[in-house]
């Protein structure tokens, strides 16, 4: 049995004259998480990318599960190719899906043609492989309405393909296709999340995640890279690029108001994520902050948080609530290892009142006794780089 995965194109399906590059793109990811899993030829044709296996040592189920997680499918198929001719399309029915058939109690055909050339209509062939079918499988009643079983056949140039139902694809864009982006990994449940739905967007990632030892434990970065790894299957690989934070915020403790403590500390990272950007060519910062959720995510706060850099800055949650983005956390597994209890640094120095409308001008002033520039080129010269692949 030729068992092999069809992989459904989403919306790079629209796309003009350049179509051809995120194609390109896609396969080049989907060649890229095979690789782990087996010897695969993988190519792209009318829309969908196939990926067969060339030797029996390929794992079909890891395979498989690989694909739900690349950005840039609609839908995953596990399916088994044959010669175009009817009867071929019928023993390859029988054989391939006998276990579908022994759970179910009706069943129908449906066909699509990609292969307009075929002398049968989708109907004709529909109708003779379900008729060649009901009578192996006595049993299985034929109801073309609501069967508990489908029977897909493709007519596609090459061959036939035959399975049953299509498993949801990631969607989004092929990682790579839009760009670069810094994003923001704490430790928390919210920028894995903002992280993941930029990389849906076709965006590669540079995660990069500010450490305050020993406010902060080793426990605590650990669980960040431990993140990071949950996310490659998703993003590709990444370099986590880890900025050490102690000194800048013991110098915004020992120098600034207090009530300033947050806000002044967000605009720092910013700058360092901006930097750090702008070494590795990207185009943006994405962070994982929400409207309302914390006092340093007013409308206000984020104005003056963002002021400091150049480089547009993503908020893909900014008008989501908590149980939405836990949702995400618990669909993509990266929930129960956000949770753990380890601190992280935006708890280092935490304000008893911090100011939910704080004023640029009074910022600046704040800001003053600090040798920010000195500051933010030590944290970068002193972060540590760790490659998380998948």
């Amino acid at each position: 049995m030729n068992d092999i995965l069809l992989l459904k194109q989403g919306e790079i399906v629209l796309k003009g004259l350049n179509r051809r590059v995120f194609e390109d793109k896609l396969v080049s990811n989907v060649r890229r998480r095979m690789a782990h899993v087996g010897n695969f030829r993988v190519y792209a044709a009318q829309s969908t990318v196939y990926v067969e296996p060339l030797d029996d040592g390929a794992d079909m189920e890891a395979a498989f599960e690989a694909a739900r997680q690349i950005f840039g499918f609609v839908a995953v198929v596990r399916a088994a190719a044959c010669p175009k001719d009817p009867d071929a399309v019928f023993e390859t029915a029988r054989e391939y899906l006998a276990a579908d058939f022994a759970a179910a109690r009706s069943f129908k055909v449906e066909t699509k043609r990609s292969d307009k050339s075929y002398p049968m209509t989708s109907i004709q062939l529909s109708q003779y492989v379900g008729g060649l079918l009901a009578d192996a499988y006595p049993d299985v009643a034929v109801d073309v309405h609501d069967p508990e079983l489908t029977v897909r056949v493709e007519i596609r140039e090459n061959a036939a393909y035959v399975h049953s139902v299509p498993a949801l694809g990631a969607g989004g864009m092929p990682v790579g296709s839009c760009g670069s982006a810094v994003s923001l990994l704490s430790g928390g449940i919210d920028s894995p999340v903002s992280t993941w739905m930029t990389a849906k967007r076709g965006v590669h990632i540079i995660p990069v995640h500010f450490f305050s030892f020993p406010y902060t434990s080793e426990l605590a970065k650990q669980k960040v890279i431990d993140l990071a790894r949950l996310l490659a299957p998703w993003c590709g690989r990444m370099t986590l690029e880890i900025v050490p934070f102690t000194h800048i915020q013991e110098e915004i403790r020992d120098k600034c108001p207090e009530e300033y403590f947050t806000v002044i500390m967000r605009r720092f990272m910013t700058r360092i994520a901006e930097r750090i950007a702008l070494q590795n060519r990207c185009g943006a910062i994405v962070t994982g902050e929400s409207l309302g959720q914390v006092a340093s995510q007013t409308m206000h706060a984020l104005a003056v948080t963002q002021e400091p850099v150049k480089l547009p800055v993503l908020r893909p949650l900014i008008c989501m609530d908590k149980r939405e983005i836990i949702e995400i956390a618990r669909k993509i597994g990266t929930f129960e290892t956000s949770i753990l209890p380890y601190e992280d640094c935006c708890t280092v120095f935490t304000p008893r009142h911090p100011r939910t409308k704080p004023r640029l001008e009074e910022v600046l002033e704040a800001e003053k006794p600090l040798d920010v520039e000195a500051l933010v080129e030590e944290a970068v010269r002193q972060t540590e780089s760790v490659l998380i692949s998948k």
